[in-house]
C-alpha cells in the first residue's frame, strides 16, 4: 500500500542567493588581492622600511574593499526585503513538499492512533460463535484503513512505528507481522500523523475501513485507541525516497 502524496519539487533558486552573486564576487576579490600581495617579493631581502610600506598599502587596500563588501551586503539585504514576500511564499512552498515527501522533518500538532490484537483466547465463551482466531488480530487492510484515512484528512506527515510514511512506502502484513521499509513489527500497531486533530478524527470516523474495524473492536476486543497530541515530532525518512521505476501516463 502506496501513502498518498507527491515527492516534492525541487524548488528555484531564490532571488536571495542571486542578489548574494556580487558579494561573493568581492570576497574572492579580495582574497585574490591578498594573495598577490604576500606572493611579491620577500620582505626579508629589502629593508624595514619597505616592509612597512607594503603592510600599510595592503592595510588600506583591506579597508577599503572592507568597505565595498559592507555597502554590498547592505544591498543584498535592501533587495532581499523587497523580494521578502515572493521569496518567502517560494520558500513556503518548498518546505511543504519536503515534508510531504517525507524527506524533511514535520512538526506539529495531530493524533496518535494505535491498533492492536485482541486479549482475549480464540475459546473464550463470551466471544461470538463463529469467531475465529484470525479475527483476534490486527491486519493489513486495518493499518491501510487507518494510513488513508488520516491521509483523506489532510495530514501533513505520518509516522508508522518509527517509520515516516513517503510517497512510495508500502504496508505489508503476514497475519499481525507488519513490515515495512525492510523492517518487522508486532502490534500494537501506534500511527502518528502530524494535522489538525479534529479533522483527523473526523477522517478516521467517516472511512468505511475503520468503520468495519471498530465494528470488530466491538464484536472480540480488538484494541482501537485514539488521542490528540499538541506536539508531535516525526524525523525524515531515511534510505531512498525516490522512485526507481516510472513511465508516463498515456494521452487520451
Amino acid at each position: 500500500m502506496a501513502a498518498h502524496g507527491r515527492a516534492g519539487e525541487h524548488p528555484r533558486r531564490s532571488p536571495r542567493w542571486r542578489a548574494a552573486v556580487p558579494v561573493v564576487a568581492v570576497l574572492g576579490g579580495l582574497l585574490f588581492a591578498t594573495a598577490a600581495r604576500s606572493t611579491g617579493p620577500d620582505p626579508r631581502a629589502g629593508s624595514r622600511t619597505d616592509l612597512v610600506d607594503v603592510i600599510s598599502v595592503d592595510e588600506r587596500g583591506v579597508l577599503e574593499l572592507t568597505g565595498r563588501v559592507a555597502g554590498l551586503q547592505r544591498e543584498v539585504e535592501q533587495r532581499a526585503r523587497s523580494a521578502g514576500g515572493a521569496a518567502g511564499a517560494e520558500q513556503q512552498r518548498a518546505d511543504a513538499a519536503a515534508v510531504a515527501a517525507g524527506v524533511a522533518p514535520a512538526r506539529g500538532r495531530g493524533l496518535v492512533v494505535t491498533l492492536d490484537d485482541s486479549p482475549r483466547d480464540p475459546g473464550d465463551p463470551a466471544l461470538p460463535a463463529d469467531t475465529r482466531p484470525d479475527d483476534l488480530v490486527v491486519h493489513e487492510q486495518d493499518l491501510r484503513g487507518v494510513v488513508n484515512a488520516l491521509w483523506a484528512g489532510g495530514a501533513s506527515a505520518l509516522e508508522v512505528m518509527d517509520q515516516r510514511l513517503t510517497s512510495t512506502s508500502a504496508l505489508r502484513c503476514a497475519g499481525n507481522v507488519l513490515t515495512l521499509h525492510g523492517r518487522t513489527y508486532g502490534p500494537p500497531f501506534v500511527v502518528r500523523a502530524v494535522g489538525d486533530p479534529v479533522k483527523l478524527r473526523a477522517a478516521l470516523d467517516e472511512d468505511r475501513s475503520v468503520r468495519i474495524y471498530r465494528e470488530w473492536v466491538a464484536r472480540v476486543g480488538l484494541g482501537y485507541d485514539v488521542r490528540a497530541a499538541a506536539a508531535l515530532a516525526l524525523p525524515a525518512a531515511t534510505g531512498t525516497v525516490g522512485l526507481s521505476v516510472a513511465s508516463p501516463e498515456p494521452v487520451s
